[in-house]
């Protein structure tokens, strides 16, 4: 997931000009099917997670997203146009849809015109007749405006889609995809992407996934049509876009690969490309095969202070990475993309687990250990902030504390300690294989790790992963 550097679709016809109205509650509908929508029920404003309440919906999973946008970078103008296939998981009379800020001038579901209203980030729809539980059904949603991406929020810093000096930089973690399409905005609806972005010529987009086909050009305007086929979070979602210098290629064990950087940060494209595909393919040997269908990473000339793990194109915010930091994101291909966390209080299973690969990649180049990293982190005195703050139920306030990330990452070395290099390694391997493109949790992992150890970790995970002290 996100590293901080302080601790360190089907794709739709693309949107035109569109006619922007206010995004308000239109007429009530005289449709004679009026009266047995009302006898269906409302989908959740929340998908349950008690850290994000109204992060996410209820009632309906999402199948797949094709997002069509037009953004023209001198004037911050997004038009928008998303297509959402999804399934109802009972019956809805209305659901919810996550969108922050932009104009909606109209709704269809299954090509129906539906009503709609907002109300802070939640965009309630309500079709032309009720949608049946287990039905599928397609919605969508046209919009258009300026993004409004999250400032300085906590410790999270800017998130969203941010307008640049010649483009826009994309990172979404955790509930930024709210600002540049409606969605699902919550890691436990995955769903696989279409991307048609329509910018200037002369731009690059490089979002998810892998170009469909050539970009073309039609009166100065360039559209870049790239698709995820795997499962996805909406928060890995990116469509960055400005002047980069490319190289493309693959790693020596066959993966398709891409590294991007702006211009300012020329003279690291070939270590980002070069350290990017020797980082995939030592991790494929360690946790198991690479989970998609292409790898890299893309340096932007904006500082954000961190870089985030876009699933298929790690971002890093106006830096070039070092190892540690590549094999930090790489490794979220696994830990956080393929295997992605139910609820937001298990982020330690995402950056705890990158963080356990910097101390692997260490071992592997025959530097520090991990032994000897583990050991220099527990001498930290008991009044240290890290032992405060239980890594295993992170708080919405504070999720990239660095108990997460560092703490996250010892309890790790301490279950390799504890079951043997054998057994552990192993472990890694199941855990990824098990889920692979699936939703985790703290207590699946623990399960699965006793299971074959064949030993009561209960007393380990608490003391690591819930006590609020330093562990013996």
């Amino acid at each position: 997931m996100r590293y901080e550097r302080r601790a360190v679709t089907i794709l739709v016809a693309l949107v035109g000009a569109l006619a922007c109205t206010p995004a308000d509650q239109p007429p009530p509908s005289t449709d004679p099917t009026a009266a047995a929508i009302a006898d269906g029920r409302a989908g959740a404003p929340g998908i349950g997670d008690p850290a994000f309440p109204l992060d996410g919906n209820g009632g309906y999973d999402v199948a797949h997203y094709a997002i069509a946008i037009d953004y023209t970078p001198s004037d911050k103008q997004l038009r928008g146009v998303t297509t959402i296939t999804a399934a109802a998981t009972q019956d809805l009379s209305s659901f919810d849809l996550d969108l922050t800020g932009y104009n909606v001038s109209g709704v269809t579901v299954d090509d129906e015109a539906a009503t709609f209203s907002r109300k802070g980030q939640e965009l309630t729809i309500r079709p032309a007749r009720p949608i049946g539980d287990d039905d599928r059904f397609t919605v969508r949603v046209s919009y258009a405006g300026t993004p409004q991406p999250v400032v300085n929020s906590a410790n999270l810093g800017t998130y969203g889609f941010i307008p640049t000096r010649d483009g826009a930089f994309v990172t979404a973690e955790p509930d930024g995809a709210k600002t540049w399409f409606p969605s699902n905005d919550h890691p436990a609806d995955k769903a696989t992407f279409d991307f048609a972005i329509t910018v200037p010529a002369g731009l690059t987009v490089l979002a998810n996934g892998e170009l469909t086909s050539r970009p073309t050009t039609v009166g100065g305007r360039t559209t870049w049509r790239w698709h995820e086929r795997q499962p996805m979070a909406t928060y890995l979602a990116t469509a960055t876009l400005g002047t980069f210098d490319l190289r493309e290629g693959r790693t020596a064990a066959g993966i398709p690969l891409l590294a991007a950087v702006d211009p300012a940060f020329k003279s690291s494209l070939d270590k980002l490309y070069t350290v990017s595909g020797e980082v995939t393919d030592y991790w494929s040997t360690v946790f198991g095969p690479y989970p998609f269908g292409s790898t890299g990473g893309v340096v932007d000339d904006f500082s954000t202070g961190y870089a985030l793990e876009n699933q298929t194109k790690p971002m890093y915010g106006g830096f070039a990475p070092d190892e540690a930091i590549i094999a930090h994101e790489l490794a979220h291909q696994w830990f956080g993309d393929s295997l992605t966390i139910r609820r937001w209080k298990d982020i330690w299973l995402n950056e705890g687990f990158a963080t356990y690969a910097e101390w692997l990649w260490s071992e592997h180049k025959g530097k520090s250990t991990a032994e000897a990293i583990f050991e220099r982190n527990h001498a930290r005195p008991a009044d240290d902030p890290i032992w405060a703050y239980p890594p295993g139920q992170a708080r919405a306030d504070d999720l990239f504390n660095q108990s997460v990330y560092t703490r996250g990452a010892m309890t790790l070395h301490a279950l390799r300690k504890a079951v043997g290099d054998e057994t552990f390694f192993k472990l890694l391997r199941a855990w990824t294989a098990e889920h692979r493109y699936g939703n985790v949790t703290t207590e699946q992992f623990i399960a699965l790790a006793e299971k074959m150890s064949g030993k009561d970790l209960g007393p380990l995970f608490d003391a690591w992963l819930f006590q609020p002290r330093r562990p013996a």
